[in-house]
């Protein structure tokens, strides 16, 4: 998925967001771009910069959904995190440096995965003769002062014959399930973590000495002998081969490679970070976290307990609703370090309605299949998906104006009686029409201070 072009990238992004084309072209652009620089000759490569995005719109419009598709159908390390939980240094807190190491983390455990994937078959193999090894126990060699007949060669290779012949017996009972019941005695590792805490207002790397790491190192491995059923215990050993076989010196030389060349940090709700001039109390902090963000999103060397990490080539997409303060009030240096502002517009009625019906993953959808599990069939009609369209806009409009979030809490509301009833209902098929719609939401809609409570 790596070589998408930006059209078919909007495409894959229209299976799952209605509208906000803007915002999808500048995405899809961008990523384009990081696929175009590798294309560039050396020289030129590292000169070219990423263009990082900020997304400004109300809430539940689509601007964290357009960042989480992508990390699903690209192959780019992807980290998605709230700016609001980030502190200055000095304060108690994480330091934005830790989302750098969040994602290295996030690409290594992937790569991993995805080795021991591939190795799955050879580690399954050797953990099969590790537990014919556990059910057929090598004989111990005979003790030659032992009296008795004098061992010659074609009775050694007799019993070797048997012993084969013995444990591809059992290699077939195990293949086949015929031992699954069967208990055996293994020795698991239980590596124990000391509980130690350390206060300190940097991260881990920065204190240079990973202590956890340290101390884990230090303790010995403590091993346990349990009884385990063999399937269970196959599964043991395969996963311990499996991590044995992977290449961990290889796996994380490519995940930085992968981080630094094509790693995406979204940085939802930056307009929390952003408080007014002569701020005081928490403001002096959110400027902080500005100032230290500068010299990552610019370009810098991360410290992590694998090794530094430039994010020179890292994309930043940003997003905020920024209500009652606007981009303008970011300190201006971070506003040049996001040269592209994409605006999503708010969504009414007929984008409501597609939410609705149109997505792969639409939220009718999603309430039928859950219903179904019950063995009860629910039908909506075109009119109904519509009065829930209008009803959702209206109180909107009347309340706070929370996107199509608005749509799960109506939804919830309309279905809670089929929801609650569905066990008792079994076997049964309900149409929901438009006079259902307006029943059910009716109350809800004309009063608005229960709206406000409830929605």
């Amino acid at each position: 998925m790596d070589n998408l072009t930006p059209a078919q990238i909007v495409k894959q992004l229209d299976k799952y967001i209605i509208g906000q084309d803007q915002a999808k072209r500048s995405v899809a652009i961008a990523l384009r771009n990081r696929w175009r620089r590798r294309q560039v000759p050396p020289d030129l490569r590292d000169e070219i910069a990423p263009k990082n995005i900020i997304m400004i719109g109300p809430t539940g419009v689509g601007k964290t959904e357009i960042a989480r598709r992508l990390s699903l159908f690209t192959d780019s390390p992807f980290y998605k995190v709230e700016a609001s939980k980030f502190t200055e240094v000095g304060y108690v807190g994480r330091d934005v440096e830790s989302m750098v190491r969040d994602l290295l983390e996030l690409t290594i455990n992937r790569l991993k995965a995805n080795e021991q994937e591939a190795v799955k078959e050879k580690a399954l193999q050797i953990a099969e003769e590790r537990m014919l090894d556990l059910l057929l126990p090598k004989p111990k060699p005979a003790n030659p002062l032992q009296a008795g007949p004098e061992p010659g060669i074609a009775t050694t290779e007799t019993e070797s014959e048997s012993q084969a012949a013995t444990r591809e017996k059992l290699r077939g009972m195990l293949r086949k399930g015929k031992l699954d019941e069967r208990y055996v005695d293994m020795d698991i590792a239980e590596r124990s973590t000391p509980v130690v805490e350390i206060f300190s207002n940097v991260g881990m790397e920065e204190m240079g000495i990973n202590f956890k790491d340290m101390l884990g190192g230090l303790l010995p491995k403590s091993t346990k002998r349990r009884k385990v059923k063999v399937p269970q215990a196959l599964e043991i050993m395969a996963k311990e081969e499996a991590q044995n076989l992977v290449d961990m010196e290889g796996v994380v030389k490519r995940a930085i490679e992968k981080v630094e060349q094509s790693g995406i940090i979204f940085l939802d709700e930056i307009d929390k970070i952003a408080g007014k001039e002569g701020g005081h109390g928490p403001d002096v902090s959110r400027e902080g976290v500005q100032r230290d963000l500068l010299p990552i999103v610019e370009g810098s060397s991360v410290t992590t307990k694998y090794g530094p990490v430039k994010t020179d080539h890292i994309l930043f997409v940003a997003s905020g609703a920024f209500h009652t303060i606007k981009p303008s009030d970011l300190i201006p240096e971070l506003q040049g370090r996001f040269p592209i502002r994409v605006e999503l517009a708010s969504l009414g009625q007929a984008e409501f309605a597609r939410i609705l019906t149109e997505p792969e993953n639409a939220l009718l959808l999603q309430y039928i299949a859950l219903i179904r599990t019950e063995g009860v069939q629910v039908a909506f009609e075109q009119e109904a998906v519509e009065e829930i369209a209008r009803i959702a806009e209206d109180v909107n409009n009347l309340t706070e104006n929370i996107g199509a979030r608005r749509l799960h809490t109506l939804m919830e509301k309309l279905l809670e009686e089929i929801l609650f009833d569905a066990p008792d209902l079994k076997g049964t098929k309900i149409v929901i029409d438009g006079k259902y719609v307006l029943d059910r939401l009716k109350d809800i809609k004309e009063d608005e201070d229960l709206s406000r409570y409830i929605l």
